[in-house]
């Protein structure tokens, strides 16, 4: 994943829920990527704008879906690694912080 303003959080530490959620990640955007292409054949074969709207929206919804799974990363990790209940708190309210911003 791109170096973001999540960066500094525990998912950047490996752990076997980070690489298989990675994954997950990596998979969404690659069938993602494959939409975009589809979207791109469309217009050059001259679909209508409404077949190309649908599309669109598909692809739209399956990368806020993308993007809410890789955040999932984000709060579980935090979870799982938080040493005080303090530290969770922390780091859950800095996860939302981050919805809040990019969702």
């Amino acid at each position: 994943m791109p170096n973001t303003a999540i960066s500094n959080t525990a998912c950047d530490t490996p752990s076997a829920y980070r690489q298989e959620h990675q994954r997950d990640v990596i998979n969404r955007l690659k069938r993602i990527e494959g939409q975009v292409r589809g979207l791109i054949d469309m217009i050059e074969a001259g679909r209508s704008c409404e077949d190309v709207a649908q599309q669109m929206s598909a692809s739209r919804k399956a990368m806020e879906k993308t993007f809410y799974r890789m955040m999932a990363c984000t709060v579980m990790e935090a979870v799982s690694s938080s040493e005080s209940e303090e530290d969770t708190l922390r780091e859950v309210e800095r996860s939302t912080r981050i919805l809040e911003k990019y969702a």
